[in-house]
C-alpha cells in the first residue's frame, strides 16, 4: 500500500510538473509582448527577447496618440460588435440545431448531421470571391451584418454541441416539461441551455477569440476606418521594415488582447465546471 502511495505521489507530481512547463511555454509569448510593449523600437532590434520592462511604454503611448491612425477606443467598440454578436448568434443556433439532433427523432436527422460535417471541411477562403460578391450587390460593404450572420452556421459549435447533449441529455426531462404544458422553445430556453452552461462557456471563448482575430473577412468588407475591427487598427500600426515603431505595435497588440483576457477569465469557472462534472459522470 506505502508503494502505491509513493508511484501515485511520483505520477501526480510528474503530471504537475508537464502541466507547469506546458503553462509557462503557453504564456512565454505574452510575456514577451507585453516586455516589447513598454520598450523602443532600437531595443527590439538589439535584444527581441527581453526578461525586463523599459521605461518606454508612456512614449509609445503618445506615438499611438500622434499617429492618429489608431483609436482603441473605437476598435474595442467595433470589434464587441462583431465578436459578441458572432458569439451571440453562434451559440444560440448552433445549439439549437444540436438539440434537434438530438432530442427528436426524425427522418433525415442522421444525413443532415452528415451534411454539417461535410461543411466543416470546406476552406472559407474558397467562398470569400463569392460571398464578398454577394454583400457587394446587397450593399452591405461596411457593415457589421455580413460579418455576424455566417456564425449561424458553424459545423464546429454544432458537432461540440451535440456531442456534449448525447452525454448529459436526458429526455425524460424535456417529456416532463411537455406534460406540465410547456412548448419546445420554453423548453429550450429555460432548461436545455442552462444544462448546457459548461459547453456554452467553452465555445463562447473560441468563436469570440476567433472572431475577436478575424483579419481576412473584415480586411475584405470594411474600407471604412470607422468601421475598423481592433486588428485592423493594429494593422494600421505597420509601415515598412525601416520606419515601423515596433513597441507601439506591441502595445497595439496587448490593448488588442486584453478583451480576450477578459472573456477567459469570466467564462473559465464554467469550463472548470463541466470538466469535474464529466469527470463525476466517468
Amino acid at each position: 500500500m506505502g508503494k502505491k502511495t509513493v508511484r501515485s505521489r511520483i505520477f501526480r507530481c510528474c503530471v504537475y510538473t508537464i502541466c507547469i512547463v506546458l503553462a509557462l511555454i503557453s504564456l512565454y509569448p505574452f510575456f514577451i509582448m507585453f516586455l516589447n510593449a513598454t520598450r523602443s523600437t532600437s531595443e527590439i532590434w538589439q535584444n527581441p527577447i527581453p526578461w525586463l520592462p523599459s521605461t518606454y511604454i508612456f512614449d509609445n503611448f503618445r506615438i499611438i496618440r500622434d499617429i492618429g491612425t489608431f483609436d482603441a477606443l473605437l476598435g474595442f467598440r467595433n470589434s464587441f460588435i462583431v465578436a459578441g454578436g458572432t458569439t451571440i448568434v453562434s451559440i444560440y443556433v448552433s445549439s439549437l440545431t444540436a438539440f434537434a439532433l438530438t432530442a427528436y427523432n426524425w427522418k433525415m436527422r442522421q444525413p443532415f448531421f452528415t451534411f454539417i460535417m461535410a461543411v466543416m471541411m470546406v476552406p472559407a477562403q474558397i467562398l470569400a470571391i463569392g460571398y464578398f460578391t454577394m454583400v457587394w450587390r446587397l450593399d452591405l460593404v461596411n457593415n457589421f451584418l455580413p460579418l455576424i450572420l455566417p456564425a449561424m452556421a458553424s459545423p464546429i459549435v454544432v458537432f461540440f454541441m451535440r456531442q456534449y447533449l448525447l452525454a448529459t441529455f436526458q429526455i425524460d426531462i424535456v417529456n416532463s416539461a411537455r406534460i406540465d404544458g410547456a412548448r419546445e422553445f420554453r423548453i429550450f430556453n429555460q432548461i436545455v441551455l442552462p444544462m448546457m452552461k459548461p459547453a456554452i462557456a467553452t465555445q463562447a471563448i473560441f468563436i469570440f477569440v476567433a472572431s475577436w482575430n478575424a483579419l481576412f473577412l473584415p480586411r475584405i468588407l470594411l474600407t471604412d476606418r470607422d468601421m475598423f475591427t481592433m486588428p485592423l487598427m493594429v494593422s494600421l500600426l505597420q509601415g515598412n521594415i525601416y520606419d515601423t515603431e515596433f513597441g507601439v505595435v506591441y502595445l497595439g497588440l496587448t490593448l488588442s488582447i486584453l478583451p480576450i483576457f477578459l472573456v477567459y477569465f469570466l467564462l473559465a469557472r464554467y469550463i472548470i465546471a463541466g470538466i469535474q462534472l464529466g469527470a463525476v459522470k466517468g
